[in-house]
């Protein structure tokens, strides 16, 4: 999709159907097969319930079993969870309770002939895990589950690359609207304004997450938030942002150089090569059956080369779907597998504290070949 012809509407109304029923009943088919094996799962985390069910409120729990879903939710959302569930096509009965007593009546009753439940080890707390053990499911066992559903969210079907890379093409043309205007001498707080707005002009849902424009000595903070500072002439601007589409992120950063390359000294420009080639090397190293950590590991080697392997403080990527971070990690230190679906992020960066910040970010697509880049906004 080219930034010339793009045309959201249109866009959106070619996307892919989503096969959301056959993610619940997969996770059915499997309950037997996890460890520990269940009888019954009970789902809190809301990224997993919209991923299952296609619901998308603020409050809900899902009961799975064998041969059977129950969605509880309250009184707000009765009509918008029976048209999402229709939509999606899934067979999950809906349950409405008004009070949290009426929800756990629900639940205890449809769980009451299931022996072993399994909770969402990274999602409950402990004081939920006591509450449920105590006062919601007393006759049944509760065990953890670890990441069931987040594994697999971790691999993308046609549907959902395809609105990951419609969020990328509207951030691509937000950018390419508004990096001009930082010749002007915004604000950060005012460009990260107008970069947010353009997105939803765009067509964006909302924005992936609170957008990072670091000008100046700003850049060398990663994480900086956007401040009244003046963007200037000779500045590398670090500007991390993403667009929300159906639910699904897109994530990129580029570093631009206000006045052009001719107004930036010789450290500023050699931390603008060094990581783009940094960079490179990363995306070149995406491919089916490649560890995690070997794609950090090209990025960080040219990096290291350079001199400033303490200067990279940051990892190198993550996975990004329906939450902006989600797996596969992309440590150095991480074990996981690159697979074919995996969306992933390739970010490596230079921080140097008097002279700024540079990093480079795409969202990149793992295919049988090796690799799809999401992102297409320029980098020079």
């Amino acid at each position: 999709m080219s930034l010339e012809d793009l045309d959201v509407r249109r866009a959106r109304a070619a996307l892919p159907r989503m096969d959301v029923a056959a993610r619940l009943t997969g996770l059915q088919a499997d309950l037997d097969r996890l460890d520990p094996a269940c009888d019954a799962v009970l789902i809190t985390h809301l990224t997993n319930i919209r991923y299952l069910t296609g619901f998308t409120g603020s409050a809900a729990l899902l009961l799975v079993t064998p041969d059977s879903a129950l969605l509880v939710t309250d009184g707000r959302y009765e009509e918008q969870a029976a048209g999402e569930l229709e939509q999606a096509g899934v067979p999950v009965h809906l349950e409405i309770g008004r009070t949290v007593a009426v929800q756990r009546q629900a639940l205890v009753g449809a769980s009451a002939a299931h022996g072993r439940l399994g909770l969402e080890a990274e999602q409950v707390t402990w004081a939920d895990q006591q509450r449920y053990e105590r006062e919601w499911f007393p006759d049944v066992e509760l065990v953890p589950t670890h990441r069931v559903v987040e594994a697999r969210r971790a691999v993308k079907d046609e549907g959902e690359v395809a609105r990951i890379e419609l969020a990328c093409a509207i951030a691509d043309a937000a950018l390419a609207s508004m990096a001009p205007h930082l010749e002007a001498g915004p604000t950060e707080a005012g460009f990260a304004s107008e970069l947010d707005g353009a997105m939803r002009r765009l067509g964006a849902d909302d924005v992936s997450f609170e957008t990072i424009v670091a000008s100046g000595p700003n850049g060398s903070r990663p994480h900086h938030l956007p401040s009244g500072r003046v963007v200037s002439r000779g500045d590398l601007v670090v500007i991390d942002f993403g667009a929300l589409v159906d639910g699904y992120h897109s994530d990129m950063t580029r570093t631009l150089a206000v006045g052009g390359a001719d107004a930036l000294d010789a450290t500023q420009r050699r931390m603008v090569e060094v990581v783009r080639a940094s960079q490179a090397a990363g995306v070149a190293a995406v491919a089916p059956g490649v560890p995690t950590g070997d794609v950090d590991r090209a990025c960080r080697e040219v990096i290291v080369e350079a001199g400033w392997g303490d200067a990279f403080v940051h990892g190198t990527g993550h996975g990004v779907g329906l939450d902006i971070h989600e797996d596969p990690r992309v440590p150095g230190t991480g074990d996981a597998t690159l697979d074919v679906g995996h969306v992933v992020t390739v970010e490596p960066g230079v921080y140097l504290p008097g002279h700024g910040g540079v990093r480079v970010e795409d969202t990149v697509v793992v295919t049988p070949a090796g690799r799809r880049t999401l992102t297409r906004s320029p980098k020079s």
